[in-house]
């Protein structure tokens, strides 16, 4: 029997649903001045992937709600996802204000229905095919079978049954190849239901798979290298580990990023840029990303990050920092948007101990001034920094001066000789007895068997 296909959205997957006041904060806000051309950003994108962005820019940009949701409400026209379509189509006479004339309801109606009846058709189809090859015992038609039935319930936006379908599959995959597939498809639901979890999983077993560790590749396989960087990329961004999220995105080769259904090479630039100045130390930002030649064609597509990168490692953080505030359309971004605060809090951070690393003592007003904010808010973070030890200074706040804590030179040196001391002392201790225990012949040597012996010891174990 072909499994029933549901009319409303599918619950996601159960992630961490016990968000903190900060985060939900970070996920309840509205940007009213964007400086996005829709038009452009939409052209990224395909499918599923592009209806969730545009539904995300509705939802956080009153002024651009309504072509946002046109262009979603069109994409959604190319798929069998009724739900979400009559969902849509509500929303946006709700953001009209007008009533829903009869001409536009029987359209609607007809379009719906019409859907539907064709999705029925084709669901009944595919599990007829299915039951076939099952019949037939050919594991290559089951396998495609499961896959068609996946990609099917994709299209009608049921992700649970896609994900069921594409799970089954594993038992039919005959090649390495076939385990590639099964993995960027589970890979691709995942990232849809939000599973970050499932996505590092199965990018670990496509990269455990004898194609992946080829020298000598195929366009095809960089394009899914590629893909699976990405997706693991994005699964530690989603996990704030941001260093590990950075790492991923800069192995992407912009030649093979080609995968408008999970993201757009200008998104790998920025969630790869900012997680990199967000965890890289200066030498790694310089090596890895601005010297390097893969990256650096990925940066071309956003000058104004590739500038913010460019002036944090001169050291220019006034400008840096009121460039990155400036970068509004990042929060209409549905994966960045809710980690750009954590990002920025930590790239302001590291610019603070960069600017008074080399420094005995600091005028905060010179800083305040440099940082573009006040003394007392530059008071706050200092003293936050120093409480997590990431700065070893105190502060007058008095003289508003930041003094670097002196360490007494020659009581660390001391130190640091009878630490060497004691080690040697130990070393030498275990040499001795080393070569006093193999002159005395005190040694166990590894046991040898042979064969027959071998045999005996394991026919003896056995009883």
């Amino acid at each position: 029997m072909p499994l029933p296909r549901n009319q409303v959205d599918p619950e996601p997957m159960q992630v961490d649903d016990n968000l903190s006041m900060d985060e939900s904060a970070e996920r309840n806000f509205t940007v009213i001045e964007p400086s996005l051309d829709l038009d452009v950003y939409a052209t990224g994108y395909i499918g599923l992937a592009k209806i969730r962005r545009m539904i995300f820019v509705a939802k956080h940009c009153p002024p651009l709600r309504i072509e946002a949701l046109r262009l979603a409400l069109r994409e959604l026209e190319q798929t069998h996802n009724t739900a979400l379509y009559t969902e849509i189509k509500q929303k946006i006479f709700q953001c009209t204000g007008n009533q829903l004339d009869n001409s536009d309801t029987d359209e609607a109606k007809q379009f719906i229905t019409t859907t539907n009846k064709k999705a029925a058709i084709k669901l009944e189809r595919l599990d007829t095919d299915l039951k076939n090859s099952k019949s037939n015992s050919i594991k290559e038609s089951i396998r495609r079978g499961y896959d068609d039935l996946g990609d099917h319930f994709m299209d009608c936006g049921d992700l649970t049954n896609a994900l069921k379908m594409y799970s089954r599959a594993r038992d039919y995959c005959t090649s390495a190849k076939h385990i590639v597939i099964l993995c960027l498809n589970i890979i691709r639901v995942s990232v849809y239901l939000g599973n970050w979890q499932q996505v590092l999983n199965y990018y670990s077993k496509a990269e455990a798979n004898p194609d992946s560790s080829s020298e000598h590749k195929t366009q095809d396989q960089l394009v899914v290298a590629c893909r699976l960087k990405c997706a693991a990329g994005l699964a530690e961004m989603e996990n704030r580990r941001y260093k590990s999220a950075a790492r991923y995105f800069i192995q992407a080769s912009f030649d093979h990023c080609n995968f408008p259904d999970l993201m757009s090479p200008h998104d790998v630039a920025v969630y790869g840029g900012l997680c990199a100045l967000a965890s890289y130390d200066r030498k790694d930002l310089h090596d890895k990303v601005l010297a390097s030649s893969s990256f650096k064609q990925f940066l071309e597509l956003d000058p104004q990050l590739r500038d913010v990168i460019t002036q944090f490692y001169q050291s220019k953080y006034a400008s840096c920092l009121k460039t990155l505030d400036e970068m509004d359309t990042l929060m209409l971004d549905m994966y960045l948007a809710h980690h750009l605060q954590s990002l920025c809090s930590q790239i302001r951070s590291k610019a603070l101990i960069q600017y008074f690393k080399p420094y005995v003592s600091a005028d905060l007003n010179k800083m305040a001034i440099a940082f573009n904010t006040s003394v007392v808010n530059l008071e706050d973070e200092l003293t936050q920094l120093i409480l997590d030890d990431q700065i070893s200074a105190r502060i007058d706040s008095h003289a508003k001066i930041l003094y670097a804590r002196q360490v007494e030179q020659r009581s660390a040196t001391f130190e640091k000789s009878l630490e060497i001391g004691e080690m040697y002392q130990l070393r030498t201790k275990a040499l001795i007895v080393r070569a006093a225990m193999q002159h005395h012949r005190i040694t166990v040597p590894p046991p040898t068997f042979s064969s027959d012996q071998e045999m005996t010891g394991g026919a003896s174990s056995g009883r």
